[in-house]
């Protein structure tokens, strides 16, 4: 039985959760596995099931709310929220004034995370490196074939939200990656730090369906092929590298519903180069450190993970 100040510490793994799926390459899932939560997040989730409908639509709204520890899910999502909320604004302005700094940020997590993701594969073998393969290709694909600008109809933004969710509950992939490889990361926290309620209700939408559905089917293939299963998405952190390195040039422009000219397609060029493409400056002392401040970031998190599986 939980007390008041255990819900005000499940409040803050909240914060700490959505903290770490608003940035590209921590995740959530990490988060809740080293603060002692992931397994009952997992069975809560599990328990939303047509027999939890059921008690919902009879009517028996304690039993419903027992049966999917009701309490446990609404502290932990309000406190996510929360930290989604409050840094949509930050990450926003410093997408727009320091992106070469941010990006390199990035890079520097993903680096780090897929190392960290691939030294969980308990065993390696053919079928292991041939995964991991298979996911560094079809991400790195992703990146050269979606350009900057991805759809805005409902039916992505649904399928954004949906596929999102899926990653912020896997240890070592976040939210925010996958929203990077779909093209639509700037555009979410956009639509947060402004609270545009139309793209929010969508999003969330498919976070619901892809939280109640695909759950079930990642953690079919963690069961059963777990090996596998970490190589691709370790393989998959690294192929897309190509869609976050910090220095592009701008092949081509469009112009958006609002008159505004915005970049549409772009190609990765070195800091040299990116000096002579755009005559502004690449920023390379500044990228190497926000990069290894990337890193660092990573590296923490496992000291903070092994500190707290000692002293459990």
């Amino acid at each position: 039985m939980r007390r008041v100040k255990d819900y005000v510490l499940l409040f803050f793994k909240g914060v700490a959760m959505g903290g770490a799926d608003a940035v590209p390459g921590v995740s959530g899932g990490t988060i809740a596995f080293i603060t002692g939560i992931y397994e009952e997040l997992l069975d809560s989730i599990g328990e939303v099931d047509v027999s939890a409908l059921k008690l919902l639509f009879k009517g028996r709204f304690v039993d419903f709310w027992n049966k999917i520890n009701g309490s446990f899910l609404i502290v932990l999502l309000s406190g996510i929220l929360f930290s989604l909320l409050s840094l949509a604004k930050v990450i926003t302005f410093l997408l727009e004034t320091y992106p070469i700094q941010l990006w390199s940020f990035f890079f520097g997590l993903i680096i780090i995370s897929s190392i960290y993701v691939a030294r969980s594969i308990k065993r390696w073998y053919l079928g292991v490196f041939i995964a991991g393969a298979i996911g560094i290709a079809i991400a790195y694909y992703i990146t050269i074939i979606s350009p900057a600008e991805t759809p805005t109809e409902p039916w992505f933004i649904f399928l954004s939200g949906a596929l999102a969710i899926c990653a912020m509950i896997l240890p070592g992939i976040s939210g925010s990656f996958i929203l990077l490889i779909l093209g639509k990361y700037q555009y979410i926290f956009d639509a947060l730090s402004n609270f545009k309620l139309s793209t929010l209700v969508l999003f969330g939408s498919g976070c619901v369906t892809g939280l109640l559905v695909f759950s079930r089917v990642i953690g079919w293939l963690l069961d059963r092929y777990e090996n596998i299963a970490i190589a691709l998405l370790s393989g998959f952190m690294v192929g897309s590298l190509n869609k976050i390195w910090p220095w592009k040039s701008v092949v081509k422009y469009y112009t958006d519903r609002h008159g505004e000219v915005q970049p549409l397609i772009t190609e990765n060029v070195l800091p040299n180069q990116y000096a002579e493409v755009t005559g502004s400056d690449p920023m390379l002392f500044q990228a190497i450190l926000f990069m290894a401040l990337g890193i660092l970031l990573v590296l923490l998190i496992e000291i903070a993970a092994n500190f707290l599986k000692k002293n459990s």
